[in-house]
């Protein structure tokens, strides 16, 4: 029953401890998309830049 005094207390500082590193790392930016720039960069983008479209430069095709 003695015991019950020291971990009762022990645990609840314990989960506050786990709250409040959770919740620092979620505000950090721990938790960020790490997979969606790696798909970005080999998706298949069959659009040309419109920027040289505008300014008049002729397609590779031209």
């Amino acid at each position: 029953m003695e015991s019950l005094y020291l971990l009762i207390p022990l645990s609840i500082v314990l989960v506050f401890l786990i709250g409040v590193i959770f919740w620092w790392s979620v505000r950090s930016g721990q938790f960020d998309d790490l997979e969606g720039p790696g798909y970005r960069v080999v998706s298949d983008d069959d659009d040309p830049p419109t920027q040289a479209r505008e300014k008049g430069v002729p397609k590779a095709g031209d």
